[in-house]
């Protein structure tokens, strides 16, 4: 990756962008944010009541960033929205503290987004840190699933991008942006299925790429609660996700499945001694067995 240096035309471009970092326990992707987006003019960061000195290290590393310090741990979507709901440029960059990416591909975004006006989001490749192309856009799985060619050949319409990096044309939404009911997981497909049912246009660019370290953005003093906390809001989110888009009673199946296999799977987590793993699958044992005590909304 080059740096975070920006042509002339590059600056103009990039006046019409805010770039929005949604952070927790992040301070360590800071350093090479900083060096990446130094060209961006409109940077948005959200900690998430960090306890790392995440909010010291955003002025160090992006010293022009506005800074929306939330006392507690409020969701990746509705720290989104917060950020969102103060923007003044007409295009926001969502983007994961551990996703690098440059201004020239930040133009790269806006330049598309330009050549298709119909289009609410525009995404990039997202690349693994190996250089490996990452799966991350798709048809709705509702619907059916993906089969053919990765896109390769310029601009494509898709169903669904991750949520590390896109690009929203902030006029399509009219306001309305993550469901603040998923805390962690889900949110990015709830947007995109909501999106492709009110028939708006979702792109992803080839041309365009960021790294994504994935699973790299949170580090902290306490590894194995961060694993129960993905566990829990990543099955709890599946089930709203479900309940929400297909029907209750889909989500009422699809709970005692994920209770059943959880069960099934977790003495062999604790006989091969994953921590980790025993920490990931009890929170997701407890999620979905919590969720079920909320009711189906």
């Amino acid at each position: 990756m080059t740096d975070g240096t920006a042509t002339v035309a590059d600056q103009a471009m990039l006046q019409d962008v805010t770039i929005v970092i949604v952070t927790f326990n992040s301070a360590h992707c800071l350093p090479e944010l900083g060096r990446l987006l130094a060209g961006c003019p409109h940077i948005t960061v959200v900690d998430n009541g960090s306890d790392d000195g995440c909010v010291q290290a955003v002025g160090q590393h992006l010293p022009n960033a506005q800074v929306i310090a939330l006392h507690n741990n409020l969701g990746f979507g509705a720290a989104n929205n917060r950020a969102l709901a103060q923007l003044q440029t007409p295009f926001a960059l969502l983007l994961n503290p551990d996703c690098e990416i440059t201004p020239q591909t930040i133009v790269q975004l806006l330049h598309t987004a330009h050549q298709w006006p119909q289009a609410a989001m525009v995404a990039p490749q997202l690349l693994q840190a190996s250089g490996a192309p990452e799966v991350n856009y798709r048809w709705p799985h509702l619907l059916w699933h993906s089969r053919g060619p990765a896109v390769t050949d310029g601009p494509a319409c898709v169903g669904f991008v991750c949520g590390a990096a896109m690009l929203l044309r902030m006029s399509a939404f009219g306001g309305q942006f993550f469901d603040e009911r998923f805390f962690l997981y889900y949110e990015d497909d709830d947007l995109c299925t909501r999106l492709f049912n009110q028939r708006q246009a979702m792109v992803i660019d080839p041309a365009a790429t960021a790294t994504h370290r994935s699973r790299g953005s949170v580090r902290g003093k306490h590894p194995l609660r961060s694993e129960y906390i993905r566990g829990y809001h990543h099955a709890q989110s599946k089930l709203i996700y479900t309940a929400k888009h297909v029907n209750a009673a889909t989500a009422r199946r699809l709970r005692t499945r994920l209770i059943w296999q959880t069960l099934l799977a977790l003495p062999v987590r604790v006989v091969l001694f994953s921590p980790k793993l025993i920490a990931r699958m009890w929170g997701r044992y407890l999620g979905v067995s919590r969720w079920s005590q909320q009711g189906l909304q």
